[in-house]
């Protein structure tokens, strides 16, 4: 997502030392938040996995998800791991942009208010979003120190509905079984699967509407082409797999199912940019 946004905003590869900079950066980054949320969230992931862990259908359902709560880690060990990376986070963003620094510790602060909110408010899900979008709008910052602040907006909006109806509901979702343990604040157990399923629609249907509106952030004239698709994209990995899942209402499999798809929607729509720069 960072890559893509990247290449859109600026119309053109950055310099290759830019480039191999925030792939590290970026990596070290996400890398630290999922540890945070692991390590702030161990009790109740521990609480939510006595009774089994849900082998489910996503990429985050390996066996080795949470090794923190599952003991397969040490807490110290964890501490360090999230130490390290979190360090080499901040060091390349400040390298790329002092201002990155500000969203990352955003970003970490946000985490933290998501993982604590699982057994107060579903409303916790538009955290996430904000989370989700921070490494995206670094990314703006790394090619444009000053951006169009209403075009950043774009692009925030549009990852944060992603994010709720394409990867937070989906894999909620596929956890009810072990929130349910924890009476945990989510989306689909509060008001059920059919408006949990109207909901993902409805945010995988301005996703799609968005990302035709994207292009008014890039200095490169995308027409038609591109458009289609950038939309034949959503269909496919959006739309696709979240009316099955809304028709179908089904516990865990169709959820994840979404939730893997929605999870390569990222890369296609940099591959689809990456043609466009390359060839216009």
């Amino acid at each position: 997502m960072p890559g893509f946004v990247a290449l859109l905003w600026l119309g053109a590869f950055p310099p290759v030392l830019t480039i191999v900079l925030s792939l590290f950066t970026a990596f070290a980054a996400y890398t630290a938040i999922y540890a945070l949320n692991d390590l702030v969230g161990i009790a109740v992931d521990k609480e939510k996995f006595a009774g089994g862990i849900n082998a489910g259908y996503s990429v985050e359902a390996s066996d080795l998800r949470y090794p923190l709560a599952q003991n397969a880690l040490s807490l110290r060990k964890g501490a360090l791991w999230f130490a390290g990376w979190i360090a080499v986070a901040l060091i390349g963003a400040y390298i790329l942009n002092p201002f990155i620094v500000v969203i990352l510790a955003s970003a970490a602060i946000l985490e933290v208010i998501y993982v604590l909110l699982l057994k107060v408010t579903y409303l916790r899900t538009f955290v996430s979003g904000l989370v989700k979008s921070s490494g995206p709008i670094a990314a703006i910052y790394v090619v444009d120190p000053n951006p169009d602040l209403s075009k950043v907006l774009l692009v925030l909006v549009w990852v944060f509905v992603w994010e709720i109806g394409g990867q937070n509901i989906p894999a909620d979702w596929n956890d009810t079984a072990e929130d349910k343990r924890v009476n945990a604040k989510t989306i689909p157990l509060h008001f059920g699967t059919q408006t949990a399923g109207m909901i993902v629609l409805f945010t995988l249907a301005l996703t799609v509407t968005f990302s035709l509106i994207l292009p008014r952030v890039s200095p490169l004239t995308l027409g038609l082409p591109y458009l289609l698709a950038s939309a034949f994209a959503g269909l496919i990995l959006l739309l696709k797999p979240g009316f099955d899942l809304f028709r179908q209402q089904s516990e865990g499999r169709m959820a994840a199912m979404l939730f893997d798809r929605a999870s390569f929607y990222p890369m296609a729509q940099l591959a689809i940019i990456a043609a466009f720069v390359i060839f216009l």
